[in-house]
């Protein structure tokens, strides 16, 4: 089994092209993109997707602190409205 040619490839988007549409077909090639980066990230061990990211950065859970650090008091801005 050889190596896919050039012509291999066209024939395949002309496929794609007829099967998703070229509205669709954009959305489905950057869908397929983070699918196939996910997957290599997954598998070298890293979580390094745009939602894990975004959940470590917004995390609630306090930080863990040591018996000599000064308690935290909230202030205005921790504080619901």
């Amino acid at each position: 089994m050889g190596a896919l040619s050039p012509l291999h490839l066209v024939i395949i988007l002309v496929v794609a092209l007829l099967v998703i549409g070229p509205g669709k077909l954009p959305e489905t090639g950057a869908a397929l993109g983070r699918a196939i980066r996910d997957f290599r990230n997954a598998m070298d061990g890293r979580d390094e997707t745009p939602e894990a990211v975004a959940q470590g950065a917004a995390s609630t859970q306090p930080a863990e602190t040591s018996e000599n650090d000064p308690p935290v008091t909230p202030t205005s801005a921790d504080r619901p409205t």
